[in-house]
């Protein structure tokens, strides 16, 4: 199959720009373009998904194994002509500076992928060239396709910027895009906008068509289109959905303030039998109905806070479902959603479900960043006491209250050691500022749709 990955040589040097302009350009030459985000970023993931027409899906070398990395390589890309693999990071950043484990880097070798790299040429001359050789020489195992420049002052520059490179380096210029206002996609405090904010969504369909002729005019297409993925993609058989004993529906909070969602994450629920309801906290009055459990995904509540606190009929539903002893499981946002009040950064407190005896106050910096390992201390919605489960924990927000809450997670942070009991649960209810991917234990799907069913079946409220 066709397909690369493109890297970056840090950290916003515009690997999402450079990823989007070439599916936009792939798309309208009639190719079926498969997008995958490498690492845990949800954001990007949703601006792939406008732009190539199909959901975007994430793979990790942290996170999830070498057979599930292929799995979800294998099943998304089924159907489609050619995968897009945008790196995190610069090429060989990852879990530390001691190897390569957890970066772009292991995920292209991993997969079998060329490696496209993105350079900001912007303020650069002849000097890009060094940057480009010690690319070429820090990994020779992992030989680069390409290099493609961006920000770049015009064809001028480019073309003393492509001297450069072809004079001193092997690796082919495969292009560049110029600095461009119209194509750069906001920020904020978590990374890019995302997909699902009316602005930035209409913004993306606009989008759409500048992209594509930006990469038709600056961009070698047609050799990047020679690029192979060397993993052999056997076509496989959709996943067998499992019978379940009762048809379980489980509702997914999804609007502006709820969207982080790993894709696998609800595939593997809907293998084991689940139907998801989507459902917006902002919007909708109610919840839908006949739900049996309820996941809320991370995002930006703390954007939306007089929406979700005026809508008082809706954190009523969601009382009222808690105490019903039907399963929840929230992450991040979700759990700022369930928690009494939220804070924000100008000092405003906004009411919210209280379902959770705790409060939720903004901060000016990350908090609890990195990727995590988590012990279950305690049988639970995800599984039991003993399993070791891994997720990734990113928010600007902490719990600013004391509060008496049992907790069922032990968490180790990758990044600085640091370990702490969380996972808080409440009845039937489990919440923590972690996001896991279901992958890295595909029983959690399992334990969560069966403690649904358990809990259907039984006349007992847990306590």
């Amino acid at each position: 199959m066709k397909g690369f990955l493109i890297a970056g040589t840090a950290s916003g040097v515009g690997k999402t720009t450079v990823t989007l302009a070439i599916t936009a350009a792939l798309r309208r030459r009639g190719l079926t373009v498969q997008p995958f985000k490498g690492g845990p970023d949800f954001l990007d993931t949703g601006h792939h998904s406008r732009i190539a027409g199909r959901t975007a899906r994430n793979v990790d070398t942290w996170m999830l194994s070498a057979e599930a990395n292929r799995d979800v390589i294998c099943h998304a890309s089924h159907g489609a002509d050619v995968l897009l693999v945008e790196g995190m990071m610069g090429l060989f950043d990852g879990k530390d500076g001691a190897n390569e484990s957890g970066s772009s880097a292991e995920i292209a070798k991993l997969l079998k992928l060329p490696v496209v790299l993105v350079l900001d040429a912007g303020k650069t001359a002849r000097s890009i060239a060094a940057v480009v050789l010690g690319f070429e020489l820090f990994d020779p195992e992992l030989p680069l396709a390409g290099v493609i420049l961006n920000r770049v002052a015009g064809d001028r520059h480019f073309r003393m910027l492509e001297t450069a490179i072809r004079s001193t380096c092997k690796t082919p210029v495969l292009g560049w895009l110029p600095r461009e206002s119209a194509i750069a996609i906001p920020e904020r405090h978590l990374g890019l906008q995302t997909a699902e904010e009316g602005e930035t969504a209409n913004a993306l369909e606009n989008l759409i068509d500048t992209l594509a002729n930006l990469a038709d005019q600056c961009l070698d297409i047609p050799q990047l289109m020679d690029l192979e993925c060397g993993l052999e993609m056997n076509p496989e058989a959709a996943p067998v959905l499992r019978q379940t004993r009762e048809k379980i529906r489980i509702g997914i909070a999804r609007d502006q303030a709820f969207s982080f969602y790993y894709e696998d994450n609800l595939d593997l629920l809907r293998e084991h039998g689940a139907a998801l309801v989507p459902f917006s906290p902002i919007h909708d009055r109610c919840l839908p109905p006949d739900l049996d459990a309820l996941y809320l995904a991370g995002g930006y509540p703390e954007l939306h806070p007089a929406q979700i606190s005026a809508n008082t009929s809706m954190l009523t539903a969601i009382r009222e479902f808690v105490a019903s002893g039907r399963p929840v499981y929230a992450e991040c946002g979700g759990m700022i959603f369930l928690s009494r009040k939220l804070t924000t950064r100008e000092g405003t407190t906004y009411p919210m479900a209280g379902v959770l005896p705790f409060e939720i106050e903004m901060t000016g910096r990350l908090v609890g960043f990195g990727y995590v390992d988590v012990e279950l201390t305690h049988d639970c919605l995800l599984g039991q006491a003993g399993t070791v489960l891994r997720g990734h924990s990113f928010h600007y927000s902490r719990i600013s209250s004391e509060c008496q809450v049992a907790t069922n997670y032990r968490l180790q942070y990758s990044l600085s050691g640091r370990m702490e009991n969380e996972g808080y649960r409440l009845g039937n209810t489990l919440a923590s500022y972690v996001h896991l991917h279901f992958r890295t234990e595909p029983a959690i799907a399992g334990s969560f749709v069966e403690a649904a069913i358990a809990r259907r079946t039984s006349n007992v409220v847990p306590q």
